[in-house]
């Protein structure tokens, strides 16, 4: 029994290295600008992604799988969110989906990250400059190992059918995302401090 049992354990431990991260829904968001008639940069923003981030052994084998709800996006006013969900035909094109295929590090923080964006109802590469901030155990209980990132890119709106209004909204958009993914199974959840006065979980080393 052992000796059939033994092949098996010898691959336990890779399996338990795997550095696979969930995507934290509360601390990833993913801002968007553009301009306004020439006057100022319109901005907002998504909460509420889903996906994971692989991260085995730094950058060589890193992975993302992200999607975006875009009704959620915001730009502070109801009145301009109706019109940029018209623009975006959230109705029939509800997500975005981001999923990287190439991914070239520049350092042990600094990578691009490439892959194919899809976004109403068009999937066309894109690449975007990827900062590691932290990959470290959460101060927060559960005290989930976490991994933090922050990437810029751009895209042209135009590249996916979004090509209404170009004297009001400019072709040229710039992305920022901010991403927190924990691992273990489900998503995170938000950091909210036990009161003082029960006691918390002790962190595990």
């Amino acid at each position: 029994m052992l000796r059939r049992l033994l092949p098996t354990l010898l691959l336990v431990p890779a399996f338990a290295s795997a550095e696979q991260f969930a995507i934290d829904p509360v601390h990833t968001r993913v801002m968007v600008a553009a301009s306004h008639a020439g006057f100022s940069q319109a901005i907002g923003a998504v909460s509420g992604s889903s996906g994971r981030v692989d991260f085995d052994d730094g950058w060589a084998n890193a992975k993302v799988d992200v999607t975006l709800p875009m009704q959620k996006l915001d730009f502070g006013d109801a009145g301009w969110n109706r019109a940029v969900q018209n623009l975006l035909a959230t109705d029939r094109f509800a997500d975005a989906h981001f999923v990287s295929d190439r991914v070239t590090p520049r350092d042990a923080n600094h990578a691009e990250i490439c892959g194919t964006l899809t976004l109403h109802g068009v999937s066309k590469p894109l690449c975007m400059d990827a900062t590691l901030n932290a990959l470290k155990r959460h101060p927060m209980p559960p005290f989930r190992r976490t991994a933090g990132f922050s990437a810029t890119a751009k895209l042209d709106r135009f590249d996916y059918g979004i090509d209404d209004w170009p004297s009001v909204i400019g072709r040229d958009v710039e992305l920022r995302i901010e991403i927190e993914a924990s691992r273990g199974i489900g998503a995170p959840k938000p950091d909210v401090p036990a009161p003082s006065n029960e006691p918390t979980e002790t962190p595990t080393p």
